[in-house]
């Protein structure tokens, strides 16, 4: 079995940039602008793979846990965890955080996909070809990015 890929979810912006169709009480990534899911949904969708991935981490804060929540249940999707960030304080904190419990979850060989909860991205055969040459290369002790 080929090793899979821990997806962690970063998902606890405020969309300040978008108001007033992102507010603090429903930021962009919980919204939906295209189809009828919202771009954390999407995010969801795109880590799905049973083959490829393991169930997703999320990184939110705790004004969120329930959007999260819920959003990933609406879909039918497993998570492997929620971890609540006291305090926003940038993508680094939140990476290093999500490492530390991947590798008490999953070992500390375990490959992550840091993702983004609020980009639209057309997950295709290319992507996906992208992704597995991401996952080789660091199977051979590279670090991707």
């Amino acid at each position: 079995m080929k090793t899979k890929i821990i997806p962690v979810i970063m998902a606890g912006g405020k969309g300040t940039r978008l108001w007033p169709l992102s507010r603090a009480s429903a930021p962009k990534q919980f919204i939906q602008f295209v189809g009828d899911r919202t771009l954390f949904q999407a995010t969801l969708s795109r880590v799905s793979d049973p083959t490829l991935y393991e169930a997703p981490v999320v990184i939110t804060n705790e004004d969120f846990r329930f959007l999260v929540a819920e959003q990933a249940r609406e879909l039918g999707i497993r998570l492997s965890g929620i971890l609540l960030e006291p305090v926003a304080r940038n993508t680094a904190p939140a990476v290093a955080a999500a490492a530390a419990f991947t590798a008490s979850r999953f070992g500390e060989d375990a490959i992550l996909q840091v993702l983004a909860s609020d980009h639209e991205i057309v997950a295709d055969e290319g992507y996906f070809g992208a992704i597995r040459i991401a996952r080789e290369t660091a199977l051979a002790g590279k670090l991707v990015t």
